[in-house]
Formats: structure tokens, C-alpha cells, sequence
């Protein structure tokens, strides 16, 4: 601890600490103090004061806990830390030209720690021992940036490594480095320029002062851009889905840059963005329910940032349907905030429409309803727009939330409510005559009669699948041609209604009545109707109702699985897929060859001892290859071995029969007389004898071999090496596909390069019931699509589906791909009506 305390951590140089409940609000504020920590009150009973038994107090006082690095320290004891030299990790650095000229790196910040799960980075043992229950030894030393941890003994942790630079760990991508935030302190004039400006009126003087302030922010960010970087930040609706925000206010504080989570309640989201607005790659961590991403989109709106950030949803509130259909579920159920922060960081970014809502009071009605409103509570909207029955039901909740607050915290308990009040309505018949005070015009088709003659008691103007806390209203209309399946990305809004028996059967899957999909609409009321904008509800007096596209929002949709963890600073990400070679030599080259790693590397490898024309006769090799095996980047050795397994299965009795036959690929067979064992599959033409410099390609009657075909680019060089002995590139299975085929279908490049180099492009041209660059641009193979067409390939033959090269494409959706084919294709036309001009 002395170590620490006096070398690693004396650039956090600090003031006294003055504020002993220093909260979020003075966090932010300009007098924030550097390496402070944030304080929360805690009830944790296995945790012991940081200062240790020599500073502390009290035991039996309140205790609090930092959120950015997890200590627990007594009230009292807070004053005591400054003794010991500890303070919390930096969240900025100061403003001045001292500290600009320094190295802009991170430095680990090391806590001691009595209690450390996981295990020791440096001997990979494990933190907990035996017997300690309530022990007061300092077990682990960790790093509240990367989460490194090391044993507290020297053969672990060294004292070098206290100043080593940080490389903020798994999540180095998304957090903001300390180094980048820049506390700016507040511009003053000096006396001696003020002398020198001239003397202005006071009017005018305290106008340009109040300016100034109005501009300055206590702190900046200044960014260094990456591509690698996709900063985040966090806003948390203290208030949504039960209380839970405080908890995730500190998860996210222990995981990033405190200085990238905001409290909404504390000023709202304009300020947090309004700092960040020059940081590329930004994306958006919305915590709350709908209402408190409409409030961000709409914050990002006022701003009009370019690009947009990408906002991703944690869901706190009690529908969360625009969370559901962007993947992100119904609520939050403890799910570990790393998983959530890497969900953030891979997710893809998707399009959002969204709508206006433009309301003026129908003057011929409205003496009749004085009491009601003339506003809609918000004038745009995200998911839907309603009104009738279940906009009764959602004011009625509203109402007795804001007269008995604190009944409302559970978020089952508002479940149930809502499950009585519609029950009760349901009763009363209060929307029964919904269709009678309405008149609904969509793209300027009048749906008022459809209306009428339904009988409908709730009408649903939706812009995403989800409503009503995850049904489907809109359902699966592809079996009808009247409309389409319904997208949140698409410009149109879908237009739906309900009787008691459709909204009855929601639940259990069933949809409302399709009315419409349409661009604009106008909606006329007679009376005062309940309805409700994004489950914010009210009492609308009568009035004409314009529904218009108002633009389209960046949003991150969930993946459905997370391919890798990247580590920014300490590793490359790993690719999605690996294609790894498996080749197998006998037991006796192993016992041999096991002591030493790198000659037992070398042994796998195809390898022959005289030059390829004795191949057939004088050649050893050391491996024989099973094939090719496709797994995720970051499987682990026993994936690997599952995969491995099953190619060996494939084999069978093969491996019985290697003295008598050589396989020089997996895919690639030579026609030779030899003797087969009687259990072996026919893998050679028998039929005739192999002449002095000619041999003839075989596919094998085994149709499970015949799937292994020309498998990767390190097989070229025995492709040519057979070829200049004579073997035949053209040769077909029985279903007709040739070489060409299967190279494109396992990618192999330059093995299709050197196939269309030696005058075997005849095959791109054969048909079974697709070309070669089908194939290629089903798999987007661009610079294979590239070699074919360059070879005379045609780019106007269909499929048995009627789609050409460039339709298949636009399926695979690589757009590029699809717009160099149709370009080629005009090619090709005109080149074809020249040929015919000619003649």
C-alpha cells in the first residue's frame, strides 16, 4: 500500500476533500475535484473499511460505497483516505499547457482488495482461501480500469507494473479515456487588457458577459479518432421500471468513465450530448423506458448532430416495446452490464421512422368541451399513436400514479392495475361509440364508413411490429397482397383497429383489423376522446389531427449472438469465422517429433523430399490432410476437437489403407491402380492403367468425398504441379458440376484464378441449374464475380428461380457487389447489340 500510495499514484495531485456526500450533481459542477470519489450509500456487510484498523473510526457507523472503484468506507472515514494518498481513478485531466504537453496515456489505477473473484492474470490461480470468512488480509491487488487482478505477493504483482500504462481492458472501445476530457476553468479579464479596450455602456457589458457564461462548460472533450473507438454514452431514467436506475448508475460507473453516465433527473440529456458532440463514432446507451429514448432522440434532434449518434436501449419501463423490436427485450433482468456493453458495441444500426403530430382544435365542436385540452402531450412520436379503449385505460393508470406515487413501484403490481382497469372499462362499454366521433382519412382515402361498419373501439396508428408490451397488432399479412409486412424503416405507418374481441386476443397472438398502410393522415374528432401518444395519455378536446413523416433516427439493434470480445489496446479482434487445415501424421513421426513444437509444425505440413516430377514414385510424405474445418473465431481447443472428430469419421476406414494410397488433397484425387482394402470406399478409377505423364482427376463415388472439393488456396501448388503432369481441370461429376464449381464454393481464389488461366474458362458457362457466378454472388464473392466476368461469364442467364448473377446479390444484400454486376451487365448488352449491328 505504501508502494502504491507513494509512487503510482502521485499525479492525481488533489485539494483536500471537502465534500463528504458528494453526489452526481457537484460531480459535474466545475469545483468537481480531481481523482474524487462518488459516494453512495451502501448496506453491504462483508466489506471492511478501506483505510484498514489504523485509520479507522468507527465500526458500527453508515457506510458508503464508491461507484467507480468499489471501495467501502465508514462516513467518518471518508477524511482518512487523504492519509493514506488514496484516491478514486481520474475521470479528466486539467486544462493548461503543462498538462497537454504530457503523455496523453492511462495509467492503471490499483485498489487493494480483501475479497477478488476470478483469477491472478500472472499465475492464474484463484483469489479465495480457505477459511476466510471475515478475513481482513489483503488478498488481491486489481485495476479499476481493465479489471486486471494480481495476487498481493511480489512472485505476482511487481512494482514495475505500477507504472505501466492501462489499457482500459475488454471494453476499450466503448469507454472514454480519461485523457480525453478537459476541465476548462473560468474565463476571467485580466486588469491590464481591460485598461487597454475601450469603455462600453453597462447594458451592453452585462449582455456580452451573460453570453460568455451561457457558453462556457466546465469541461470539454477533446477526441482522438479511431476507427476501433465507439465511444459511449450512458443515460440512466432514475425514475423507470421500479427504481432501478441508481443501481445502473453505479454498474456502468465501475465499468466506464463515470464522466460518460448521466443521471436524466439531473438536467436531462441536452448537456451530456451537448459535451460530446465532436467525439466520432459516438453511440447512445438509453436507459429507461420508450419515453426516455423519445426524450433523447428528440434532445439529438434539437442539436441536429452530424451524423447522428446511434442510440441502444436498456430497458427499464413497463412496455419497452420499441426495445423489443430492436432485440433488446422486455425489461432488465440482472443481466451482466459487461454482456450489455459488448451487445452496444456489436450491434448493427438500423433505421427509425419517425412522426408528427400536428393537432388544431375543431372550432365547430369545441364550445361544447372547454374543460378538455387543446394539446396532445408530445407532438411526435416513435412507436404509435391511439385512441379509444386503451387510451382510456393508460389515463386512468396515469391519474392514480400521479395522486399515489409511491404505490406504483412495482412493476408487477402496475401490471395488474392495468389488468383491472380494462376489465372495469370493459364493463362500462366507455368506447363503445368510437366510431361514431371520427373520421379518418389516410393518403386521401376516406376509411370513415370501414370504420363505422367494423364497429371499432380502438384505433392504432403504429410504426413498429411491437405494441401493448410485445403483441403483434399488425400480425403477418404475406399471404395477403393488399399489404405488406411491416418495417420501422419504411416511410409508412400502418393504420389498425379493434373491437373488445381483436384487443382480447392479442395476447395469445392474434391481430387487429388492417385498415391501411399510408404516408399521411388526417384524423377528425366530433368530441373529447381519450388517446395517448407513445403511452403518454391525455383527454384531446375535438380537433383535426395530421399524422406526417418527420424524419428517420439511428438506432442499434441487438445481435442475436456476440462473436468476440475485442481488446483494443492488448489484442486484435478475433475474426468471425477461422478456416484452419487438418492434416495427420502417423503415431510413430509424433513419438518422435512431440518434444519439439516447431518441427512437429513442420511434419503436418504437405511436404515431399524430391522435386514434384518423382512424385508418384520416390515422394514420403509426413502428413496426410483430412480436410478443412470451419469454426468461430473464438472457439476454444475443444470446439476445435469436435470438429476434427467428425472429419475423422468421414474418413473411416481410410486411415486403414495409407501405405497403399496417396492423398494428395482432400478434395483433389489421382486416378492410380492400386490395391484398395475391401472395407475402403472406390476413391479411384480402376479402369485402365495411369499413362507415363497423364493423370485424369476422379471424383469419388462416395457422395459424402464428393462435397470435398478443391478446399483453400494453400492447395494451388499441388493443383499445378498435377496439372503439368497432365491432369485434366475440365473433368465433371455426375451432376455435372466441374472444379470451377466447387472452388467457388469454398472461395478458393486463386485456385479459380489458375482454373480460367489455362484455358478451362468452358466451365463458367455450364449450367446445372445455375452458373459459376451465381454461385459466386449468392456467397459475395466480389473477386471471384470479378475473375469470372472478366472470363466471358454471362451476366444475363437465369437461375431456375429466374434471377440473374446481379438478383442474387441484392438477395445476399451486398449492394456493391450488385451494382458492379448490373454494370457489367449494360456492358454486355450493348456489346451484344453492337455484334448484331455489325452483322
Amino acid at each position: 500500500r505504501k508502494a502504491i500510495a507513494k509512487s503510482g499514484l502521485q499525479h492525481l495531485s488533489a485539494q483536500p476533500s471537502k465534500g463528504v456526500f458528494n453526489r452526481l450533481f457537484l460531480f459535474l459542477q466545475e469545483n468537481a475535484l480531481y481523482g474524487e470519489h462518488i459516494w453512495f450509500e451502501t448496506n453491504v456487510s462483508g466489506d471492511f473499511c478501506y483505510v484498514g484498523e489504523q485509520h479507522c473510526f468507527q465500526k458500527s457507523v453508515a457506510r458508503k460505497k464508491c461507484a467507480a472503484c468499489k471501495i467501502v468506507v465508514h462516513t467518518i472515514c471518508i477524511e482518512q483516505l487523504e492519509k493514506i494518498n488514496f484516491r478514486c481513478k481520474p475521470s479528466f485531466r486539467e486544462s493548461g499547457s503543462r498538462n497537454i504537453r504530457e503523455p496523453t496515456v492511462v495509467r492503471h489505477h490499483w485498489v487493494h482488495r480483501r475479497r477478488q473473484d476470478g483469477k491472478c492474470r500472472q499465475c492464474g490461480k484463484g483469489f479465495q482461501q480457505k477459511f476466510a470468512f471475515h478475513s481482513k488480509e489483503i488478498v488481491a491487488i486489481s485495476c479499476s480500469w481493465c479489471k486486471q487482478a494480481y495476487h498481493n505477493k511480489v512472485s505476482c504483482f511487481m512494482l514495475q507494473q505500477i507504472e505501466e500504462s492501462c489499457s482500459l481492458g475488454a471494453h476499450a472501445s466503448v469507454i472514454v479515456p480519461p485523457t480525453w476530457i478537459l476541465r476548462v476553468r473560468r474565463p476571467q479579464t485580466s486588469l491590464k487588457s481591460s485598461k487597454k479596450k475601450k469603455r462600453t455602456s453597462f447594458k451592453r457589458k452585462s449582455s456580452k458577459k451573460g453570453a460568455e457564461e451561457a457558453r462556457w462548460k466546465p469541461f470539454i472533450v477533446r477526441p482522438i479518432p479511431s476507427q476501433l473507438m465507439r465511444p459511449l454514452l450512458v443515460f440512466v431514467n432514475p425514475k423507470s421500471g421500479g427504481n432501478q436506475g441508481a443501481k445502473i448508475i453505479q454498474s456502468f460507473m465501475w465499468y466506464l468513465n463515470p464522466r460518460q453516465v448521466f443521471d436524466l433527473s439531473l438536467g436531462g440529456p441536452k448537456d451530456g450530448l451537448e459535451m460530446y458532440r465532436k467525439v466520432h463514432n459516438l453511440r447512445i446507451l438509453a436507459c429507461g423506458g420508450d419515453g426516455t429514448v423519445g426524450w433523447i432522440l428528440s434532445a439529438l434532434d434539437q442539436l441536429q448532430l452530424n451524423p447522428q449518434p446511434a442510440v441502444a436501449i436498456l430497458p427499464l419501463g413497463t412496455g419497452n416495446d420499441l426495445a423489443r423490436t430492436l432485440n433488446w427485450g422486455g425489461g432488465y433482468t440482472d443481466e451482466p452490464v459487461s454482456k450489455i456493453l459488448s451487445h452496444v458495441e456489436d450491434g448493427n444500426v438500423v433505421q427509425l421512422d419517425r412522426w408528427n403530430l400536428t393537432v388544431e382544435p375543431n372550432q365547430d365542436c369545441l364550445r361544447f368541451y372547454l374543460s378538455d385540452g387543446v394539446f396532445l402531450p408530445l407532438d411526435i412520436f416513435n412507436n404509435y399513436f391511439s385512441l379509444g379503449f386503451d387510451a382510456h385505460v393508460t389515463l386512468e393508470f396515469h391519474e392514480s400514479r400521479e395522486a399515489n406515487p409511491e404505490k406504483f413501484n412495482s412493476r408487477f403490481r402496475n401490471k395488474m392495475f392495468y389488468a383491472g382497469t380494462a376489465f372495469s372499462d370493459f364493463l362500462m362499454g366507455s368506447s363503445k361509440d368510437l366510431a361514431k366521433h371520427i373520421k379518418v382519412v389516410c393518403d386521401g382515402t376516406d376509411l370513415t364508413s370501414k370504420v363505422q361498419d367494423l364497429k371499432l373501439q380502438c384505433l392504432v396508428f403504429l410504426n413498429i411490429p411491437r405494441y401493448c408490451a410485445g403483441t403483434m397488432p399488425w400480425g403477418t399479412p404475406s399471404e395477403h397482397h393488399d399489404f405488406e409486412p411491416q418495417r420501422h424503416d419504411d416511410g409508412c405507418i400502418e393504420v389498425i383497429g379493434f373491437t373488445m374481441t381483436s384487443l382480447a386476443t392479442l395476447q395469445v397472438g392474434g391481430h387487429g383489423e388492417r385498415l391501411n398502410q399510408c404516408r399521411e393522415v388526417t384524423l377528425t374528432t366530433y368530441k373529447s376522446i381519450p388517446m395517448q401518444v407513445d403511452g403518454e395519455p391525455c383527454k384531446l378536446a375535438p380537433s383535426t389531427i395530421r399524422i406526417s413523416l418527420r424524419n428517420q433516427a439511428n438506432m442499434v439493434q441487438k445481435t442475436k449472438r456476440r462473436t468476440s470480445i475485442p481488446l483494443l489496446n492488448d489484442q486484435q479482434p478475433f475474426p468471425e469465422r477461422l478456416r484452419i487445415r487438418v492434416n495427420r501424421i502417423s503415431m510413430h513421426d509424433y513419438e518422435a517429433l512431440h518434444y519439439d513444437k516447431e518441427k512437429l509444425k513442420e511434419a503436418s505440413k504437405f511436404n515431399w523430399r524430391q522435386t514434384v516430377p518423382g512424385l508418384l514414385g520416390n515422394s514420403t510424405f509426413l502428413a496426410i490432410p483430412l480436410g478443412l474445418i470451419v469454426v468461430p473465431g473464438d472457439s476454444d481447443l475443444e470446439t476445435c476437437r469436435s470438429h476434427i472428430e467428425r472429419l475423422q469419421e468421414r474418413e473411416g476406414d481410410r486411415g486403414e489403407s495409407l501405405d497403399e494410397l496417396f492423398i494428395l488433397d482432400p478434395e483433389l484425387v489421382i486416378t492410380e491402380t492400386v490395391s484398395t482394402s475391401p472395407g475402403m470406399p472406390d476413391l479411384v478409377d480402376s479402369s485402365g492403367e495411369l499413362p507415363e505423364a497423364s493423370s485424369k482427376f476422379a471424383f469419388p463415388s462416395d457422395s459424402r468425398i464428393l462435397e470435398r472439393t478443391v478446399s483453400s488456396d494453400a492447395d494451388v501448388m499441388v493443383l499445378k504441379e498435377l496439372h503439368k503432369l497432365g491432369a485434366d481441370l475440365s473433368v465433371q461429376d455426375p451432376p455435372g458440376c466441374t472444379l470451377l464449381h466447387y472452388a467457388v464454393d469454398t472461395g478458393s481464389k486463386e485456385t479459380v484464378k489458375y482454373i480460367l488461366d489455362n484455358g478451362r474458362d468452358k466451365a463458367i458457362h455450364i449450367y446445372v441449374g445455375e452458373t459459376v457466378l451465381h454461385k459466386a454472388a449468392s456467397l459475395c464473392q466480389r473477386t471471384i464475380c470479378h475473375y469470372l466476368v472478366e472470363a466471358g461469364a454471362s451476366l444475363m442467364k437465369t437461375d431456375l428461380q429466374g434471377d440473374t448473377p446481379k438478383h442474387r446479390a441484392e438477395k445476399a444484400k451486398d449492394a456493391e457487389l450488385a451494382a458492379y454486376l448490373e454494370n457489367r451487365q449494360h456492358y454486355q448488352m450493348i456489346q451484344r447489340e453492337d455484334q448484331e449491328t455489325a452483322v
